[in-house]
């Protein structure tokens, strides 16, 4: 190790800082999780390749060449942020809905929803036969231009499934003008441009696995 032979049982290197030989051949770690924050744009799919070559989220990433995927998935039309890495056991993990990592979106949607209306959303809807988790609702400001108001609601939501804040919207008579995710677990998109990402720190990396267990 190091240009040392090293007959000291349990003696320990560092990957990526130490060298280490065996009969003159270097002995090479196991690469190092990638983990990526994107604020995602819209007219971009949530995939690694899209069949209908549409754009996807890794050509936003330019100069990365590590295989990195993406955390749950946001729709073509929706921007915010998005989590891509190569740590399958904690992608696996923020993923699981028994762990409830929250994921926090605000969106425009079309009227004026009452008491009543944020009511449900809070107790959750029935989308495809299953009903959506307790989430947390609010209304905030709602604006009257053209004939149509619309107003902002930020949800909270504590599950990953498909389309979801669109689907509970629709349903209760309030559809989805634009959506935006604006936090995940422990992250925000605080001081990072539209189509911008950077790497996570160790720390915010941890603060995410510390929301998994």
């Amino acid at each position: 190790m190091n240009g040392r032979v090293v007959d000291t049982l349990g003696a320990k290197a560092t990957p990526g800082v130490d060298d280490v030989r065996v009969d003159d051949r270097r002995v090479k770690g196991a690469p190092q999780a990638r983990y990526i924050m994107l604020n995602k744009p819209r007219g971009f799919v949530t995939t690694r390749h899209d069949p209908q070559r549409r754009r996807t989220v890794l050509d936003l990433l330019v100069g990365v060449r590590d295989y990195i995927y993406p955390v749950g998935r946001l729709d073509y039309d929706t921007e915010g942020l998005l989590l891509l890495t190569s740590d399958g056991d904690l992608a696996a993990r923020l993923t699981h809905p028994r762990h409830e990592v929250p994921r926090v979106y605000e969106a425009i949607v079309t009227g004026v929803p009452d008491d009543e209306v944020i009511d449900i959303l809070r107790r959750g809807v029935y989308l495809e036969g299953r009903r959506t988790q307790e989430a947390g609702v609010t209304r905030g400001p709602t604006v009257y231009a053209g004939r149509t108001p619309t107003t902002k609601l930020v949800l909270t939501l504590f599950e990953g499934r498909n389309r979801q804040v669109r689907e509970m919207c629709a349903q209760v008579g309030h559809p989805v003008r634009s959506l935006q995710r604006v936090r995940y677990g422990s992250l925000t998109l605080r001081g990072l441009p539209l189509g911008a990402w950077r790497d996570l720190s160790p720390a915010e990396v941890e603060a995410l696995r510390a929301s998994t267990r």
